[in-house]
C-alpha cells in the first residue's frame, strides 16, 4: 500500500497532515466509522487501544483509552458533523493526560477518492501551545501508520 505523507503545522495553532491510501473512501471511512475496526488501529506506535466507545452521529460522544508500557490516558469528544465517506468533524481533548492541557481541540478528516485511492487530510486545532501541537504531530502520524498497516491487512 503506497503511502504519500503530507505533515505540517498551518499556523501555530493548528496541525495538517495528509495521507494517500490504497482504499476506496468508503472503506477508509467505514475503519473510522466502525468501532470493531477503530480500536484495533486507534492509537500511536507503542500504545495499544484498550476502550473505544462512540455514539457515531452527530452530537455523539466518544472515548478512547490508550495504553502503553509507560502511560495510560483517555481521550473523549463529540461528534459535530459526519458526512458518509467524506468528512468527519469532532472534538478532541485528553480526560486524564498529566502532561498535556485539558483544552479541546476540533479535528476535521475530510476523505477524497481518487482513482480508487483515497487521499485523508487531517486537521487539528487550536493547540495553546506550540510544544502540544509538535507533539501531536509524531503521535497522529504513528497513529496514520497503524490506520495503513490496518487497512493493508483488510
Amino acid at each position: 500500500m503506497a503511502t504519500r505523507t503530507d505533515s505540517r503545522p498551518i499556523a501555530d495553532n493548528e496541525l495538517l497532515i495528509q495521507r494517500t491510501f490504497d482504499a476506496p473512501a468508503a472503506l477508509v471511512f467505514r475503519i473510522w466509522e466502525d468501532r470493531d475496526q477503530r480500536i484495533k488501529w486507534w492509537g500511536p506506535k507503542d500504545f495499544v487501544c484498550t476502550a473505544f466507545e462512540h455514539d457515531f452521529r452527530t452530537g455523539g460522544k466518544w472515548r478512547a483509552h490508550i495504553k502503553s508500557p509507560t502511560m495510560n490516558s483517555w481521550m473523549t469528544g463529540e461528534y459535530r458533523e459526519i458526512e458518509r465517506n467524506k468528512r468527519l468533524v469532532f472534538t478532541f481533548a485528553w480526560a486524564d493526560h498529566p502532561e498535556q492541557p485539558k483544552d479541546q481541540t476540533l479535528i476535521t478528516v475530510d476523505f477524497r477518492e481518487d482513482n480508487g485511492r483515497t487521499i485523508q487530510t487531517f486537521h487539528q486545532s487550536p493547540f495553546a501551545r506550540v510544544d502540544t501541537r509538535d507533539s501531536h504531530i509524531k503521535g497522529w502520524q504513528s497513529l496514520f501508520d497503524a490506520e495503513e498497516i490496518y487497512l493493508t491487512n483488510l
